[in-house]
């Protein structure tokens, strides 16, 4: 059984590091090199870096970036934005990231999940599952950033992509995004539920009970988040922090 990780979730725009609420309204944090930087001296388990704005604008992954952050990162990390190949996959790979993360392009194009898992291995492929409540009330899958429907149900969403072949599902709460209120541990749990393969949920941490949570009770393989990471106090001032060691085992045991 795959040791179970605290992962903060670093959101990319123009090379720089943000922060969003609801998917809107972002905030600048600083660079990601700085930040990288910061995470090694506190050894943490893993990082993943979201490009936001790369489906909208079309661009294509930042490779140079990507590289950047392989030379300075000391663990794992994960790419996602905009990927829509499997060259673009492979150049990811080769730039140092261990893993790519695809949102878009696994519903507009499943055949790239299939194909990715045969060629690369399914561990190396994350499906970003984010979802929010539809005009109706049911719980959708959305893409383009959170802006596009998909009339998918996220459970049986889940489930076609782990038959696809992806390795790991990121379960991402739009409405939680950035609230700090706790994860959507109800939604959490039916995935777990569901399918075999490792879920890193995101979205709603505001502390470690949230983190010990989603684990004991949402049956987590791994927990994201990224405001508990980078902000402190009332006022969110800037201060990347991470759970120390005692702490970790506190959410753990």
């Amino acid at each position: 059984m795959a040791l179970k990780r605290i992962i903060p979730c670093l959101l990319l725009r123009d090379n720089g590091l943000v922060k969003t609420v609801k998917f809107k309204k972002s905030t600048y944090i600083g660079d990601p090199i700085n930040a990288v930087k910061i995470f090694n001296e506190k050894e943490v388990d893993e990082l993943i870096f979201l490009d936001i704005d790369a489906t909208k604008n079309k661009n294509p992954p930042p490779y140079e970036l990507i590289q950047d952050i392989a030379t300075e990162c000391f663990m794992p990390f994960c790419y996602g934005g905009g990927i829509t190949s499997i060259e673009q996959i492979r150049q990811i790979i080769a730039s140092g990231a261990e893993k790519v993360a695809i949102n878009s392009s696994a519903f507009k194009n499943p055949e790239l999940i299939r194909q990715a898992a045969k060629i690369f291995g399914s561990s190396t492929i994350v499906i970003a599952i984010d979802y929010k409540k539809s005009l109706f009330g049911k719980q959708q899958v959305y893409i383009e950033g959170g802006k596009k429907s998909t009339g998918k149900d996220p459970i049986d969403y889940a489930l076609e992509m782990e038959r696809l072949g992806a390795g790991e599902l990121f379960l991402n709460s739009i409405e939680n995004d950035g609230v700090m209120n706790g994860y959507d541990i109800e939604m959490l749990r039916k995935v777990t539920d569901a399918v075999s393969i490792p879920v890193i949920v995101c979205g709603g941490a505001g502390d470690n009970d949230d983190f010990k949570e989603a684990f004991t009770e949402g049956n987590a393989s791994a927990v994201a988040a990224g405001s508990v990471f980078v902000f402190q106090g009332k006022k969110r001032g800037v201060l990347i922090s991470y759970p120390s060691t005692t702490d970790i085992k506190n959410i753990l045991d």
